[in-house]
């Protein structure tokens, strides 16, 4: 008779994903079906970390209380290595945890979020820094550690898997650094399965060691694969998919298809109220809305015509409507060609010379940060000041605007504006 014991039969990864993902569909109700393919996918990651450059965070946003976040969050714990919640973990404590000091790496799960950076918040600066550290496998966050004068500087691993919920958006470098899946409250008609934590911890467990044998079975197959990128996914959002892609096609069948349409519609989802992308928002609506292949606008005309957009956040920027001054602050940010910021420039109108913006300033930072031009609409714009009304365009506002009697050109748009 043999000793050898019959080997177990290796684990089919796209079935076992179809459970995970199935686990979740059973207490979480999320917005885009999408969500449940990049929550699954982030599940499995977390168990493979160190075969890649970096780790996404996954954060569940939501405008108000009790739309399903801390669920979302109770499920996860149950399927990633080490979960570890953070909602009242100090700096220290995260330090520490992180660079094994305390046992092995921690997945991080951090609920109410918002406390720390919503705006009723003061903020920590540090926990930010740490939060975008850790997206990057190698990266250390720098301490003095010891008494006295006796201290040395030590460097702490900051790299870990982390799971993010609460009301609100995100800093810029973390929300960049994220798949953001925006929950909702349930609607009258929509229902899920009672979260019991006797019960069902166990049956995510089991799904967690299962998730760990089959990465172990992968991982050199993952180290080594690079991922096929959506069309159009680039920079930051494809250091943010690639781990979830990786894991897609180790698991085969569907889910490599899946996961790419996911990437596209997650990432299109998130740029739609992104804060960090609303400079991108006015340079699209300036070339598309205001100039429109005018040479030149007065900054008083432009705030006229982006104030009336009915679709668009300029009206209520923070509580106030956007100024010149804000105007003047977003766009200084981009540069002309000559690599120099983008000012406002004297504009000739009758005998008055307003400040105001000129297309050549902007077109490189057109060029470099807008998507690509839509096909002209025949459907004309709201026209960009009070004297302008009908059915003309803001181009046509414009010529209108030079054209005007100096002193009526004064009276709208003073030098000072």
């Amino acid at each position: 008779m043999s000793d050898h014991k019959p080997q177990a039969a290796p684990i089919d990864g796209a079935a076992l994903l179809d459970e995970v993902e199935a686990f979740h569909r059973r207490f979480n109700i999320f917005p885009r079906e999408a969500a449940y393919v990049a929550v699954a996918l982030w599940d499995a990651h977390a168990h493979l970390l160190d075969a890649f450059d970096a780790t996404p965070r996954i954060a569940f946003l939501s405008p108000e209380p009790g739309s399903g976040k801390s669920r979302a969050l109770d499920v996860i714990e149950t399927l990633v290595p080490n979960s570890m919640a953070a909602v009242d973990a100090s700096q220290s404590a995260l330090f520490r945890s992180v660079a094994g000091v305390e046992g092995s790496r921690p997945t991080i799960l951090f609920d109410e979020i918002d406390t720390i950076f919503g705006p009723k918040a003061a903020g920590d600066e540090n926990l930010r820094k740490f939060l975008n550290a850790g997206h990057t496998r190698g990266r250390k966050m720098y301490r003095c550690v010891g008494d006295g004068a006796n201290q040395t500087v030590e460097g702490f691993p900051a790299y870990c898997a982390i799971a993010l919920a609460g009301l609100g958006s995100l800093p810029d470098t973390v929300f960049t650094r994220s798949v953001i899946i925006r929950m909702r409250k349930k609607a009258p008609n929509e229902s899920c399965e009672p979260w019991r934590e006797r019960i069902h911890k166990k049956q995510g467990n089991a799904l967690r060691d299962r998730l760990a044998t089959w990465a172990e079975a992968v991982r050199k197959r993952v180290t080594e694969s690079w991922p096929t990128m959506p069309a159009g996914i680039t920079d930051r959002p494809a250091d943010v998919w690639e781990p979830l892609l990786a894991v897609a096609e180790a698991a085969g069948a569907d889910w490599p298809e899946r996961a790419r349409a996911a990437c596209l519609e997650l990432v299109a989802a998130a740029k739609e109220n992104d804060a960090s992308s609303l400079g991108i928002r006015l340079l699209t609506d300036l070339r598309d809305q205001v100039f429109r292949g005018e040479e030149r606008m007065p900054t008083a005309a432009i705030l006229e015509c982006l104030l009336r957009m009915d679709d668009a956040p300029w009206a209520d920027m923070d509580g106030k409507p956007l100024s010149s001054r804000m105007l003047s602050q977003m766009l200084g940010q981009y540069v002309t060609a000559t690599n120099k910021p983008i000012k406002p420039r004297g504009i000739r109108v009758g005998s008055a010379t307003p400040k105001g913006y000129y297309a050549e300033d902007l077109a490189d930072a057109w060029a470099r940060y807008c998507p690509p031009h839509p096909q002209k609409s025949a459907t004309s714009a709201t026209a960009a000041t009070p004297q302008v009304r009908g059915g003309e365009s803001v181009a046509e506002a414009a010529t209108a605007i030079r054209h005007m009697p100096a002193e009526t050109a004064t009276q709208l748009f003073p030098v000072a504006g």
